[in-house]
């Protein structure tokens, strides 16, 4: 159900009107206008809680405990102006006092039913949170004592002591806020904010009421900080409604011990007050509770922190770590069991597409869906990123891939986060014990190799066999080492001239990335990419091979060479959000869009030519060249040819090398050349290697050229001096692959 913004609107509104009236009432004492308008703005903020409560209550008991704070709160102030009759104020203690007070419990209530939802922290948050009411009581005593003294002529006990309640109670109620705000792994809502200013305006409020009782009277400023207060609140509930569920959150940079801390310090301050001058008893007996308690946090704290090194944060599952010690009772003898890995299907995408907040909340909806058919019985930890392992004790094989399967079956059912319907699918790597071993890190190695076995071959799971121990492993170290190599910048570009036919000049270079392996060598872009591919790498390594292109193009037109700069991408790269990241990537260079190119390979294009249209049109929008790349390798090539939005075409190198031995295939080059020219597309021939076919393909139009007949691929460094020496004339473009 969707919740209206008028109420939300209204109460803004009304709360601005009630804060200009004080202003221009210059403050003063019981003005008619800005008692009405505060108990306006009040009601106000009722309605939007009744809004919010329609709309969310059966699923958010929050929501609902939260607005009737607000309304019983309300329900109070308007008793209160119906039996004022024009008095400045009633007594002390009057029967809306018992709606004032039912306030606080329901608004402990609904910061309650959020620390509900903790993981296994709530001890520790409540703890906190007493320590530090205990400590504000403290100080409150020790303030208050003054007032309490100079009362007790003129008012009973009983009314003062209702007096100083109140602000013990919202110190409590913020103390528990703070002690939520410290939790990890917890949110109070879009606008906690809100919340948090609410209630100081409320403690505020009453801690002035309490000073200046005798004095007050209806309509004053004091009023404003429990009115605007309440709008507050209000629209803090407002916010939890929309959002639809407690949000996790990342750390605000508040220190799990900022509370604890402030809290000791106030009461042993307290105390050394109380060695100094005479305070009240009852203060320096609520600061020495406060230190006594403030050990126990301390204990339970050793504890957490134990606890929190063998957990996920942001899932609350058991991490690598926690598996391991789990995992070690269970392992050994003849027992039987299963040991699951588990790795999500291009996750990075949702990442890049959609940031990392709709990619952790997705880990967690994902974390749920994968407990469902496991039984207490059962582990479940997250690794790291997106890998998960499943441990099933005393599982057949039959019931180890049942429950593979099932695990699968959770993710069939598109994940909502927000507004967005993610799709996701999962690979899953399954290893046996005692048949694949009892040793820990041997069996999860084999679970692992099963794993990327079944993400290679798009099965969805893939059980552990003997035969996947040679391939399967030296894949799995490649990949390690191909990791490795990404994350400490093992990477570099060489660059290939290509050459404009017609005149000869040297318009554009390809770019071709090497991997500078530790142990073996140089190895060449055959060797690892498809093993990328497969591992999902690609779409990173993409991205460092345009850095890498773009940074170095920056250099050479600083230089006074002029070159633009082409990058070849998988089909994996080709994302929504592709246009931003290579728009974001030029403007941080500084680079105009027309000097880059990206390569896209046919049979990529060709996989779902509709949505790749959308995207290359997009990119074209912006300025940047579009080069279909391995033209006439695919199948259905001249159907889309027409509506793909390109600027040119690379035959493939096949074409080229066969014109020399096979006069048919030099006529199928001059008939793509002519079909290029007429949807006003350049063609790019790869591989020309002889100067026979050189003057055949400049005989046939061919508007570029490149290959080892001009130059093999050369240094950044080299590129330079050797179009300075081949022409006068340059310009460039750049390649992965």
């Amino acid at each position: 159900m969707r919740i209206s913004r008028v109420p939300v609107i209204a109460a803004l509104v009304v709360a601005a009107l009630y804060v200009v009236s004080l202003l221009l009432g210059d403050l003063a004492p019981f003005d008619v206008v800005g008692v009405w308008l505060g108990i306006t703005a009040e009601l106000a903020a009722v309605a939007v809680c009744v809004v919010a409560v329609l709309a969310r209550c059966r699923s958010q008991w929050q929501v609902g405990l939260g607005a009737a704070a607000v309304a019983v709160y309300t329900a109070g102030d308007a008793f209160y102006l119906l039996v004022l009759q024009g008095q400045h104020s009633l007594a002390v203690v009057s029967a809306a006092d018992v709606a004032y007070f039912a306030f606080y419990p329901l608004m402990l209530g609904t910061l309650v039913m959020t620390v509900r939802k903790l993981r296994g922290l709530t001890w520790p948050l409540l703890l906190d949170s007493l320590v530090g009411a205990l400590a504000a009581a403290s100080v409150m005593a020790m303030l208050l004592a003054p007032v309490l003294q100079a009362g007790a002529g003129s008012s009973t006990t009983f009314e003062m002591v209702v007096v100083v309640v109140y602000p013990l109670l919202d110190l409590l109620l913020i103390s528990t806020i703070g002690g939520l705000m410290t939790s990890r792994g917890l949110d109070l809502g879009p606008r906690w904010p809100l919340l948090v200013a609410g209630l100081m305006l409320f403690a505020a409020a009453d801690i002035a009421y309490a000073l200046g009782t005798n004095g007050y009277s209806a309509g004053s400023v004091i009023d404003a900080g429990w009115i605007l207060g309440i709008v507050a609140i209000a629209l803090w509930i407002d916010g939890v409604a929309r959002a639809g569920t407690v949000l996790r959150h990342h750390d605000r940079g508040l220190p799990a011990v900022t509370m604890l801390m402030v809290a000791t310090g106030s009461a042993v301050s307290v105390l050394l007050i109380g060695c100094q001058v005479p305070i009240a008893p009852l203060a320096q007996v609520l600061a020495a509770l406060t230190v006594l308690l403030a050990a126990a946090p301390l204990l339970f704290r050793n504890r957490l922190l134990a606890a929190l090194a063998t957990t996920d944060d942001l899932t609350g599952l058991p991490n690598r770590r926690g598996l391991v010690r789990d995992l070690g009772g269970r392992l050994g003898g003849q027992r039987s069991g299963a040991l699951f890995f588990l790795d999500l299907d291009r996750f990075k995408d949702v990442n890049d597409a959609l940031g990392h907040d709709v990619g952790d909340a997705l880990l967690v909806e994902v974390g749920e869906r994968f407990a469902r058919p496991l039984t207490p019985n059962d582990l479940l930890a997250r690794l790291g990123g997106d890998e998960f392992a499943v441990f099933l004790d005393g599982v057949t094989r039959e019931e180890a891939l049942k429950v593979a399967r099932r695990l699968e079956a959770e993710l069939l059912e598109p994940v909502r986060i927000g507004t967005a319907a993610l799709t996701i699918r999962v690979s899953i790597g399954i290893a046996l014990t005692p048949e694949n071993g009892t040793d820990i890190q041997l069996l999860m190695r084999k679970a692992d190799i099963a794993m990327f076995r079944a993400k290679s071959e798009r099965s969805g799971h893939h059980l552990y066999s003997s035969l996947d121990d040679d391939g399967g492993a030296r894949k799995l170290r490649t990949l390690q080492e191909l990791r490795t190599a990404l994350a400490e910048g093992q990477f570099e570009l060489h660059y290939q001239p290509k050459v404009h036919l017609p005149d000869d000049a040297v318009t554009s270079v390809e770019a071709l990335i090497r991997w500078n392996h530790p142990v073996i060598g140089q190895l060449p872009p055959t060797s690892f990419l498809p093993l990328a591919e497969e591992a999902g790498l690609m779409p990173e390594l993409s991205t460092l091979v345009l850095e890498a292109a773009v940074h170095q193009v920056s250099r050479w037109r600083a230089d006074g060479l002029t070159i633009s700069v082409a990058v070849n991408l998988s089909g994996s790269c080709i994302q929504p959000g592709l246009p931003r990241q290579v728009r974001t990537l030029l403007e941080r260079h500084h680079m105009p869009a027309g000097c880059l190119t990206l390569e896209i390979t046919e049979d990529m294009l060709m996989a779902d030519p509709a949505r790749s249209a959308k995207i290359l049109a997009r990119l074209r929008a912006d300025g940047i060249q579009v080069s279909i790349d391995d033209f006439g390798t695919g199948y259905s090539s001249l159907a889309y040819l027409r509506d793909l939005p390109a600027d040119e075409l690379k035959l493939d190198r096949s074409f080229i090398t066969a014109m020399r031995s096979d006069r048919r295939a030099g006529g199928l080059v001059g008939s793509i050349i002519d079909l290029a020219h007429s949807l006003d597309l350049r063609v790019v021939a790869e591989g020309v290697d002889n100067e026979e076919t050189l003057v055949e393909l400049r005989a046939l139009g061919c508007d570029l050229a490149q290959g080892f007949h001009f130059a093999r691929p050369l240094p950044a460094a080299e590129v330079a001096p050797w179009i300075t020496r081949h022409s006068p004339v340059v310009s460039g473009s750049a390649l992965l692959g």
